[in-house]
């Protein structure tokens, strides 16, 4: 039975893998009960939560103009059995790295968002062939591994600044992607290398560039791209057609630190660097996302 005909945030709590598991979910002003919207799923960054996402991209007031359900769900912290805190107890997904305790303890976020996915179409009108997921940093990391797990199910993907972590040769179906990233994210830079993280530690961090490829080639599209925007400090790649049709377009934003372009950071600007409005993400996501229902 469905439960919930209005619209508005509600926040569910599920039992996964023995953990309390939450996401909230944005249902549209118009939201009636009767009609079959698309899903956008958005994953928030290590240390985040699903509430802040929603603060820092805009997503849940998208989802009122164009009519969708926005999905923000939480990943674990260290210690569940108290309050999530960004330094002290960060909630952190398995995105494949293997970084992190849900990397140590392998977490099954993709057995997560799968079993969200159905308790949501349990609750709301859900068009099964319009699932999409978006996320940043970790997030962002996640959303490859989500949609590369969950392609029979997952329409299209938006990883803004992360990485793809897994190494696999195949996707059972093809997901095409929108990726964008800046080019003074001192987190994860565009070209690559040793970063100093929030908790004290440091990494190396691969070239983005090599994360795009991988999904290139997933999809069996021309290694070469074409150049569809050059304006403004914002410049677009395009890569495709691939199999099916699918495609990457891969957008890079002049001065723009590790936050959600054209969104609001909760993060100081010496730890993240700085904010643009050259692009808003959520919109050109949206775009994006509304020519790559499944098919």
């Amino acid at each position: 039975m469905r439960t919930r005909q209005t619209s508005g945030d509600e926040t569910f709590t599920i039992r996964w893998n023995g953990l309390n598991r939450r996401y909230i979910v944005h249902a549209p002003r118009s939201y009636d009960g009767r009609t079959r919207l698309p899903v956008v799923v958005m994953l928030h960054g290590a240390g985040g939560t699903g509430a802040g996402a929603m603060e820092e991209t805009g997503w849940a007031q998208k989802a009122d103009e164009a009519n969708f359900l926005a999905v923000f769900p939480d990943a674990t912290p260290p210690d569940p059995s108290t309050s999530a805190q960004f330094l002290t107890n960060p909630q952190i997904w398995n995105d494949g790295s293997g970084r992190g305790h849900a990397g140590r303890r392998d977490i099954d976020d993709v057995g997560f968002v799968n079993f969200m996915l159905d308790d949501l179409s349990n609750r709301f009108r859900v068009d099964e062939n319009r699932i999409f997921v978006t996320g940043f940093s970790n997030g962002a990391s996640m959303t490859f591994r989500v949609g590369a797990e969950l392609s029979s199910r997952v329409a299209a993907i938006a990883p803004v600044s992360g990485h793809f972590w897994l190494n696999i040769s195949k996707l059972d179906h093809p997901v095409s992607m929108i990726f964008l990233t800046g080019t003074e994210d001192p987190l994860n830079p565009i070209n690559g290398g040793e970063v100093r993280l929030p908790w004290g530690t440091t990494e190396n961090k691969p070239p983005i560039k090599e994360s795009i490829v991988k999904w290139v080639k997933l999809l069996e599209c021309p290694s070469e791209p074409k150049i569809i925007q050059d304006k403004d400090g914002v410049k677009a790649f395009a890569y495709g057609p691939g199999r099916e049709g699918s495609e990457v377009l891969f957008h890079t934003i002049e001065g723009l630190g590790h936050t959600w372009p054209g969104g609001k950071s909760l993060l100081p600007e010496r730890l993240v660097g700085k904010t643009t409005d050259k692009i808003k993400a959520t919109d050109a996501i949206w775009n994006f996302f509304q020519n790559h229902s499944k098919k």
